[in-house]
C-alpha cells in the first residue's frame, strides 16, 4: 500500500512537471508567435522552434527578463528580449538548472506532445492556431489603427496595408535576406522620379510662358489649362513612385507573403479593403484570390 501510494504521488507530481514544461512552452508560442519546432534529419540545418530550444539559446535577466537567441526557420535569426510573468521566470531558471548550453530546454517534451495535448483540450486545436491567431488580431488592429486622410490615394492605402503586415511579419519572424537586385531595382525606381520631376520642371516654365500667351518649350502654343492638368497628372505619377520606392525599401527585409498564404485571417483584409475602396487586387494575387474564395463576400464591418 505505502508503495503504491508512492508512486502515485511520483507519477502525479511527472505529470504536473510535464504540464508546466507544456504550459510555459505554450506561453511563448502565444505571446511570442514562435513555432513549435520539430525534428529534423543530421544533415539539415541547426534551426529550432520553441519546443527544440537549447539552453544556450536563451539568457536570464533578472528580475523577469528573458533574451531569445537562435536560428528559426530558413536559418532565419530570432533575437528578441522580453519581459515575462514571474511565474514564467521562475520556470526558466528551474529549466535550466544543472544542464549544459547543448542540452533541450523541454527536454521531456516535444511539438507532437504539446499538440496532442492541445487536441486533448479542444478538436482541432494546436499550436499554429496560436499563431494564426495571433496574426490575424495583430493584423485587425493594425488596420483599426491605421488613420488614412480622405485624400489618401489607392497606392497610399496599399503602401500603409503593407506596413501592417510587414509587422505581422516581425511578428512571426518571417524575415529574409535583402534581395541581390533591391539595389539595381531601386535605382531604376530613382531614375525613373528623377526623370518625372525634370519633366514637371519643364511643364511649369511652359506653363509661365502659357500665361504670357508664348510658345511653350516645344514651340507650340498650350493653353493653360492644359498645362496646368498635365502638371497635375505629373505630380500624381510622382507620388505614386516615390510611395511604391519608399515602400520597397521599407519590405526589404521581411516576407510578406508567408503570413498573407498561412496565417492572416483573409476576412480582415477583405473586410479593410472594401472599407477602404482598395481593389482587393492590389493586396492578393490571383492565386491567393482563387485560394480564399470563401472570404471575398466578407463585409466591410468584420472584426476579428
Amino acid at each position: 500500500l505505502t508503495l503504491t501510494f508512492t508512486l502515485d504521488r511520483a507519477l502525479r507530481f511527472a505529470l504536473r512537471a510535464l504540464l508546466v514544461l507544456q504550459a510555459t512552452a505554450l506561453y511563448f508560442v502565444d505571446i511570442l508567435a514562435l513555432r513549435a519546432g520539430h525534428e529534423k534529419d543530421e544533415d539539415t540545418a541547426d534551426t529550432v522552434g520553441c519546443c527544440t530550444l537549447k539552453c544556450e539559446h536563451v539568457e536570464l535577466a533578472e528580475p523577469s527578463t528573458i533574451k531569445f537567441d537562435f536560428l528559426g526557420k530558413d536559418s532565419i535569426r530570432y533575437e528578441n528580449s522580453v519581459q515575462v510573468e514571474a511565474a514564467v521566470f521562475q520556470n526558466m531558471k528551474k529549466f535550466l538548472n544543472g544542464k549544459k548550453p547543448g542540452d533541450q530546454l523541454f527536454d521531456q517534451m516535444d511539438a507532437q506532445d504539446l499538440n496532442e495535448r492541445l487536441k486533448e483540450l479542444m478538436d482541432g486545436l494546436s499550436v499554429k492556431v496560436f499563431r494564426t491567431f495571433n496574426a490575424s488580431i495583430t493584423l485587425d488592429r493594425l488596420l483599426d489603427e491605421l488613420e488614412l486622410g480622405p485624400d489618401a490615394t489607392v497606392e497610399e492605402k496599399k503602401a500603409a496595408y503593407d506596413r501592417c503586415n510587414k509587422e505581422v511579419a516581425i511578428l512571426c519572424n518571417h524575415q529574409r535576406a535583402t534581395p541581390k537586385t533591391h539595389d539595381v531595382a531601386m535605382d531604376k525606381l530613382r531614375e525613373k522620379i528623377d526623370d518625372l520631376k525634370k519633366e514637371l520642371a519643364v511643364m511649369k516654365k511652359d506653363l509661365k510662358l502659357a500665361k504670357k500667351g508664348e510658345p511653350t518649350s516645344s514651340g507650340k502654343r498650350v493653353s493653360p489649362e492644359t498645362l496646368m492638368n498635365r502638371i497635375s497628372k505629373k505630380q500624381e505619377a510622382i507620388a505614386k513612385q516615390e510611395v511604391q520606392a519608399q515602400n520597397r525599401e521599407d519590405l526589404k527585409t521581411v516576407a510578406l507573403g508567408t503570413s498573407k498564404i498561412n496565417y492572416m485571417d483573409p476576412r480582415v483584409t477583405v473586410a479593410w479593403c472594401k472599407a477602404n475602396e482598395v481593389p482587393i487586387e492590389k493586396v492578393f494575387n490571383k492565386s491567393l484570390i482563387n485560394k480564399f474564395l470563401w472570404a471575398m463576400d466578407q463585409d466591410s464591418t468584420f472584426r476579428f
